[in-house]
């Protein structure tokens, strides 16, 4: 499986060879570095860390710039992927936002947006109480949420209001609409979550 790390720039539109407006995320995407192949004989398992985002050497510890030695990188973020042949890779190797092709379909891991404190009209979609017969300040109350005497208690996973959103998230089979290497960009049809601004991964969709 591909994948490449990036920030969520924003939205805009493009225009296809009909003239019909595409919505598009753009994703700053790469350039990444291999910082690490792992594999099955020395680590139980086949991916390669990719390193993303050039800092200064003064802003990571000891153990951070002896593990980034062999890149000969300043690398702020390190993220893996998993691989069918870590053999293809080595450290130090490239990855740029041309390893996704236009017209591919693609899976966006990103964190949501946080939202705070929410009740349950906007955290799960509930109908409001009616606002007539003396309701007065329960018209956004989620209601009843107990039972009789048996169990006696409220049951685990009730929907009630409570910390929304800044969660991971995995926008799937999302569109490639063009792959631009030359300015690291990523033109994505399909909602991307997260701010802008938020680090997120783009892999090789699993379902295309």
């Amino acid at each position: 499986m591909k994948g490449i790390i990036g920030r969520k720039v924003g939205m805009t539109q493009v225009f296809d060879e009909t003239g019909a407006v595409i919505p598009v995320t753009v994703i700053e995407a790469g350039p990444c570095y291999v910082t690490q192949v792992k594999t099955t004989e020395a680590d139980g398992y086949d991916a390669v860390q990719l390193g993303f985002e050039s800092i200064e050497q003064r802003k990571l510890n000891l153990p951070q710039r002896g593990h980034l030695r062999q890149v000969d990188k300043n690398l702020r973020v390190l993220r893996e992927f998993r691989v069918s042949d870590p053999g293809e890779y080595t450290v130090g190797d490239l990855v740029q936002a041309d390893i996704f092709r236009n017209g591919e379909r693609v899976d966006v891991v990103g964190t949501t947006k946080g939202r705070g404190f929410a009740g349950v009209i906007k955290r799960y979609g509930f109908h409001s109480q009616p606002e007539t017969h003396g309701m007065t300040d329960r018209v956004r109350a989620p209601g009843s949420i107990g039972a009789c005497t048996w169990p006696g208690r409220v049951w685990k996973g009730k929907k009630m209001p409570g910390h929304m959103g800044s969660t991971r998230k995995t926008a799937q089979n999302l569109l490639v609409v063009e792959a631009d290497a030359e300015r690291n960009l990523l033109l994505i049809r399909g909602g991307v979550p997260g701010p802008n601004g938020a680090l997120v991964l783009v892999q090789e969709g699993r379902k295309q």
